[in-house]
């Protein structure tokens, strides 16, 4: 049976309770002279805009930190974000869904955003999201049932 990549938003419940799973702390961020701590599971995307990154969070809010986007991925859980463009850092928490094209694959996150999926990366994206399923299943088995990823 081929597995399917239409994923199923989780409610905020189950963000926080699977974030304590993944053990995701905050985030130090340089902001305005002194440091602010950001939970790192409140993140929906990150996008990068030359040595700055512009984090958009579950909220609504938005905050632009004086750090690339390579030094931020590397602070970042690498099972919930992945990197589906040299552009973008998605959290997988917050994938609604999936648009494949013969041109361009694309996502759309729970805040409306839609992000474009690089062509050489596709592949790779794919196996990611499939993994992140995986591990979601795996983390529930013997909890009880949680709506996740189909």
């Amino acid at each position: 049976m081929k597995q399917q990549l239409s994923p199923k938003p989780l409610t905020t419940a189950h963000v926080e309770q699977i974030a304590q799973q993944f053990d995701m702390p905050d985030l130090t961020l340089p902001f305005w002279g002194y440091r602010k701590k950001m939970p790192m599971h409140r993140i929906v995307r990150l996008e990068g805009e030359g040595n700055y990154t512009l984090f958009h969070f579950v909220d609504g809010s938005q905050l632009m930190v004086s750090l690339t986007l390579k030094k931020m991925e590397s602070r970042l859980s690498s099972k919930v974000f992945v990197r589906p463009h040299k552009k973008n850092i998605i959290n997988l928490l917050y994938l609604q869904d999936i648009h494949p094209d013969r041109q361009q694959l694309t996502v759309s996150l729970v805040n409306g955003d839609r992000v474009e999926v690089s062509r050489r990366k596709a592949s790779r994206f794919i196996k990611q999201v499939r993994g992140f399923q995986q591990e979601l299943e795996s983390l529930h088995e013997d909890a009880e049932p949680v709506p996740m990823m189909a």
